[in-house]
C-alpha cells in the first residue's frame, strides 16, 4: 500500500510549514507504515500530529461537552454507542418511525474524533452543527487535551482494556485497512513497538496512567472505566456511566419489565450494531464501517500471542504501573 492509499491521519501530506519545522526537531522512529514523532510524550504519525496541534490551538471546551477517550482498540466504538444511547433516551421522538441515531450513522460518525477528524485540517472547524451536550472523542493522552477542569465542568469518559487484547485487536484492524491477510510479522512488529513504548498514541502505560491519575484528581470530570468490567457486569457499568453523565436511570425506568438498561445494552450489543445496515456499508476515517466490529471478547489474545509475548508484556506493564495505585 502506498502513501496515498493510507488513511489520511497516517499520512504526511497535510502539514503546515510551522509543523514541518517543529517535527524536524522532535524525536522520531519508523514503523511499517511510516514515521512517528514524539510530541509532549506521545507518538503520532505526521498528519495526526497536525490535528493535535490544530486542536490545542483552537479548541474551546463548553460546560456541557462530553469527550470519549481511549487508547486505540480499547472498546471505543462500544463506549460511543452506549453514550449516544444513554443521552438519546432523554429525547422525545415524536414519530415512532424515526430511526435511532445509531441506525442512521456509525458511532464514529456521530461522535467524531477531535485530532484526526474535526481538527485534522483546521484549527477553526465549524462546530455549530453540534447541539448541547457536544459529544467528541479522542485518543490523545489527558495532559494533551489541556482542559482546565477548575474552570470547565466538561466531562471525560475513559475506557481502558487489557493491553494484550488491544494488541491483537490492533493487528486485525491494521490488516483490514492495509488490505493484508493476517500477517504474523505485522503482529510481531506491533508487539515490539508496544514493548518499546513507541507505538501510535503510545506509550500505552503512560496513556492509561494519565487518565487514571486524572480520575483520582478530578473524579467529577474524569470517569475511568475498564472494558473487562463493562463486559462482565454491563448493567452496573452503564448505570455508573449514566450517573456520571448526569442522566441517571429513574425508578420507573429500572422497574420496567424490559427496562431501559436492557434496551440500551441490546441496542449497543456487538450483534445488534454489526447487523445494522449502516454498519454493513460506508466508511469513516478511510476504514470500512464493518471493520469497527470484530469479536469484542476478553482474553482473545491468548489465541494469538505466545507465552513469551504475554509474559514480556505482563512484566513491562507491572513495572510501569508500580507505585501508581493502578491495578492491572
Amino acid at each position: 500500500m502506498n502513501e496515498k492509499e493510507l488513511p489520511e491521519q497516517l499520512r504526511d501530506d497535510n502539514l503546515s510549514e510551522e509543523t514541518k519545522t517543529l517535527i524536524s526537531s522532535l524525536p522520531s522512529t519508523k514503523d511499517f507504515i511510516g514515521k512517528l514523532y514524539n510530541y509532549q510524550g506521545c507518538w503520532y504519525y505526521p498528519n495526526t500530529l497536525q490535528g493535535v496541534l490544530n486542536f490545542q490551538k483552537g479548541f474551546k471546551p463548553q460546560e456541557t461537552d462530553i469527550i470519549i477517550a481511549s487508547y486505540p482498540k480499547s472498546g471505543t466504538t462500544w463506549l460511543k454507542a452506549l453514550t449516544v444511547a444513554l443521552l438519546e433516551r432523554l429525547k422525545d421522538i415524536s414519530s415512532s418511525d424515526a430511526l435511532h441515531p445509531l441506525q442512521s450513522d456509525n458511532p464514529h460518525g456521530i461522535v467524531p474524533f477531535l485530532e484526526f477528524g474535526l481538527y485534522l485540517k483546521s484549527s477553526t472547524p465549524d462546530l455549530t452543527k453540534f447541539s448541547s451536550p457536544r459529544l467528541f472523542s479522542t485518543h490523545m493522552p489527558l495532559h494533551t487535551l489541556q482542559i482546565p477542569f477548575e474552570d470547565s465542568p466538561c466531562k471525560i469518559v475513559y475506557v481502558c482494556r487489557d493491553v494484550k487484547d488491544v494488541l491483537v485487536s490492533q493487528w486485525y484492524f491494521r490488516c483490514a485497512y492495509l488490505q493484508k491477510e493476517l500477517d504474523k510479522r505485522l503482529l510481531e512488529s506491533l508487539f515490539e513497538s508496544l514493548c518499546n513504548g513507541v507505538g501510535y498514541f503510545g506509550p500505552f502505560w503512560e496513556h492509561v496512567l494519565s487518565y487514571w491519575r486524572g480520575s483520582l484528581e478530578y473524579p467529577k470530570h474524569v470517569l475511568f472505566m475498564r472494558y473487562e468490567e463493562m463486559k462482565s457486569d454491563p448493567a452496573v457499568q452503564v448505570k455508573r456511566l449514566a450517573e456520571f453523565l448526569g442522566c441517571p436511570f429513574t425508578e420507573e425506568e429500572e422497574e420496567e419489565e424490559s427496562g431501559s438498561v436492557d434496551k440500551i445494552l441490546e441496542l449497543c450489543s456487538l450483534r445488534s450494531l454489526s447487523s445494522m445496515e449502516i454498519n454493513k456499508t460506508g466508511s469513516k476515517y478511510d476504514v470500512h464501517h464493518s471493520n469497527y466490529f470484530r469479536k469484542g471478547e476478553v482474553g482473545d489474545s491468548k489465541n494469538h500471542l505466545t507465552h513469551e509475548m504475554e509474559n514480556k508484556i505482563n512484566m513491562i506493564i507491572e513495572e510501569k504501573y508500580k507505585g501508581s495505585g493502578f491495578k492491572y
